[in-house]
C-alpha cells in the first residue's frame, strides 16, 4: 500500500473529550493521493524538492578531507593525534591507495550518485517546468563534481535497473553542458529569499564558467572566451556585489551576504554538520571561544602558503597565529609553555608535547561561533561567490591576451584586500594562481586550480613530486564491484 500511495494522515485530537480514549486501532485515511498525482501544487513540490537540497549540504563534509591533497591544508601527526593509519599523510603526499583508502573516495562518489538517484526518482512527479529545470540543474551539478574528481564516470539521467555504462570525461562534460543550457531559460533569475541556497540562472552560469575555465583539463580544448561570457552574465546582472570585508562572507549569520551566489545552509541546532573550527583549533581554544568541548587540533596551513600573504594583506586575518588568550583576555599556555601558535611546522610527524601541538597557522576564515552549545556552527558554507567570478574572468581574459581587462578584475579584488594594484608586468600565471589561493583559501577550489595550472603534482613541503595520474582520484573499488562496466583510472591498477 505504501509503495503506491502517499498518505496524509488526519490529526488525532486525543484530548478532545476528557473521558474518551483512542481505542479503535484501525487507521482512518483522511486523504490519499496517488503518487503520480502528488507534486502538482506548490506546497507538494516544496515537500518533494526540500529533501533533495539536504544532500547539497553535504558538500562541506565531502570536500574538507580531500582538500588535504593540496598545498593549502595539512593535517600533521602530533604525537598519536591524527595518525589515523597515515591516511592524512597519504592524501597530502599523493600516495593514497585504491584499496587502503577506498572509503576516502567511496564517500564522495556515493554522495554524488545517491543524490542523483534521489533526484531521478522525484523528477517524474514534478509538473512545474521551473522546478523540473531546477532539479535537472542540481543533478548536473552532482555529475560535474563526480567528473571533476574521478574523470570517466556514469551519466545517470533516469531511473533504471541495468548497470550504467562508464563514459569518458569529455562525454560527461558534453552531457552536463547540454543539460545546463537546456534548463537555463526555464530557471528563475531571482536571488536570495526563497531562492537562497537553490539553483537559479546565476548558479548555472557559475557552474558553466567553472567548466569552461577547466575545459582544457576535462576535454583537451580550451574554452576561455566561454568562461568570460558566463562570468559577464553574473557580474553584469547587478544582482551581486562584493562585501566591504572578505570575511563578512563567512560570519556566523552570513545568509544575507550580497556576494554569495550559492551557499548550503547550516544551523547549530537545526542542521548540524559544519564543524571546521573543531578540526582546526587547538584543544585549549575551548577557553577562547567558550566552546562546549575541546577542539581536535588538526587542520593547519602550510607555512609557504601562509607566507604568500603580505603583512598588509587584510585577508591574512583569516589565520590564527601568535599568543592565544582565554575569553577574559588571560594568556593561555600549553603544559606551562606559552600558547603561541607558530606558522612553521617542523615535520609532518611530530612527537607529543606542546612543541608539536602549537605548530601551524589555524583557520578562522569562518567566524567561530562563541558561547556555542554544540560542536556545530551556524555559518552557511559558501560554495560560489562573486569574488571568485572576478578572478575567473580575469584569468580567462589573461589567457586570451586581454591583459588590461584582466588587470581590472584582479585589482577589484586587490583593493578590497588592501594590497597594491597589479601592474601588467606583475601579472603572470604563477601570480594569478597565488592570488586565487589568497582569496579562496579553504573554500575547496584549490585542487582544481592547481591541476589547471599544472601545479598539483609538483613537490612542496613534506611532499615529493607525484605522478600525473594523481590528478584524478581512483574509482572506488566498492563501485567497481557493484558495476562491472566501471574500469579503474590509469595508474591505480
Amino acid at each position: 500500500m505504501f509503495n503506491s500511495t502517499i498518505k496524509v494522515w488526519g490529526v488525532c485530537l486525543v484530548l478532545l473529550m476528557a473521558s474518551q480514549a483512542c481505542t479503535d486501532l484501525d487507521e482512518k485515511t483522511y486523504d490519499v493521493i496517488p503518487t503520480d498525482q502528488f507534486g502538482q501544487t506548490a506546497a507538494q513540490q516544496a515537500a518533494l524538492i526540500g529533501p533533495l537540497y539536504s544532500g547539497l549540504a553535504d558538500y562541506y563534509g565531502n570536500s574538507q578531507a580531500l582538500n588535504a591533497t593540496t598545498d593549502e591544508q595539512i593535517v600533521p601527526t602530533r604525537g598519536g593525534d591524527w595518525k589515523d593509519g597515515d591516511n592524512w599523510k597519504r592524501l597530502y603526499q599523493h600516495t593514497w591507495d585504491p584499496t587502503t583508502d577506498n572509503g576516502q573516495f567511496n564517500g564522495p562518489w556515493t554522495w554524488c550518485y545517491n543524490n542523483i538517484t534521489s533526484i531521478n526518482q522525484q523528477l517524474g512527479s514534478i509538473t512545474d517546468e521551473t522546478v523540473k529545470a531546477e532539479l535537472r540543474a542540481l543533478r548536473a551539478f552532482f555529475h560535474y563534481k563526480a567528473m571533476d574528481m574521478f574523470g570517466n564516470v556514469i551519466i545517470a539521467d533516469q531511473v533504471g535497473t541495468s548497470t550504467p555504462a562508464q563514459k569518458s570525461r569529455a562525454e560527461v562534460f558534453a552531457w552536463i553542458e547540454k543539460e545546463l543550457l537546456e534548463v537555463y531559460p526555464k530557471l528563475s533569475s531571482t536571488v536570495g529569499g526563497a531562492y537562497y541556497g537553490r539553483f537559479n540562472r546565476p548558479v548555472v552560469n557559475m557552474i558553466l564558467a567553472k567548466m569552461y575555465l577547466n575545459a582544457q583539463v576535462y576535454t583537451g580544448t580550451a574554452r576561455w572566451a566561454d568562461a568570460v561570457t558566463r562570468c559577464d552574465s553574473i557580474i553584469k546582472s547587478g544582482k551581486f556585489s562584493l562585501t566591504a570585508d572578505l570575511l563578512d562572507n563567512f560570519k556566523v549569520q552570513n545568509q544575507n551576504s550580497p556576494e554569495i551566489i550559492l551557499a548550503t545552509p547550516f544551523d547549530n541546532s537545526k542542521r548540524g554538520g559544519f564543524n571546521i573550527h573543531m578540526a582546526t583549533l587547538h584543544y585549549k581554544h575551548q577557553l577562547t571561544y567558550n566552546l562546549p568541548a575541546s577542539p581536535w587540533n588538526g587542520y593547519a596551513t602550510v607555512v609557504e602558503f601562509y607566507n604568500s600573504f603580505s603583512a598588509q594583506d587584510l585577508r591574512k586575518k583569516m589565520w590564527i597565529v601568535g599568543q592565544q588568550y582565554d575569553a577574559t583576555g588571560k594568556p593561555l599556555d600549553d603544559d606551562g609553555v606559552p600558547m603561541i601558535i607558530t606558522p612553521e611546522i617542523p615535520a609532518f610527524e611530530m612527537p607529543a608535547g606542546p612543541a608539536g601541538r602549537l605548530t601551524g597557522a589555524r583557520s578562522q576564515k569562518y567566524e567561530i561561533q562563541k558561547n556555542n552549545t554544540t560542536n556545530d556552527m551556524s555559518n552557511d558554507f559558501v560554495i560560489y561567490r562573486l569574488g571568485d567570478v572576478y578572478l575567473m574572468r580575469g584569468e580567462a581574459n589573461f589567457r586570451l591576451g586581454k591583459v588590461a581587462d584582466a588587470l581590472a578584475d584582479f585589482n577589484v579584488i586587490r583593493k578590497r584586500a588592501g594590497v597594491p594594484d597589479y601592474t601588467a608586468a606583475q601579472l603572470t600565471l604563477d601570480e594569478i594562481l597565488a592570488e586565487r589561493g589568497r582569496e579562496l583559501a579553504w573554500e575547496y577550489h584549490r585542487r582544481q586550480d592547481l591541476i589547471r595550472f599544472g601545479q598539483f603534482t609538483k613537490a612542496w613541503r613534506f611532499k615529493p613530486a607525484s605522478e600525473k595520474y594523481r590528478e584524478l582520484f581512483p574509482i572506488p573499488k566498492d563501485q567497481i564491484s557493484l558495476n562491472p562496466n566501471l574500469k579503474q583510472n590509469p595508474g591505480y591498477n
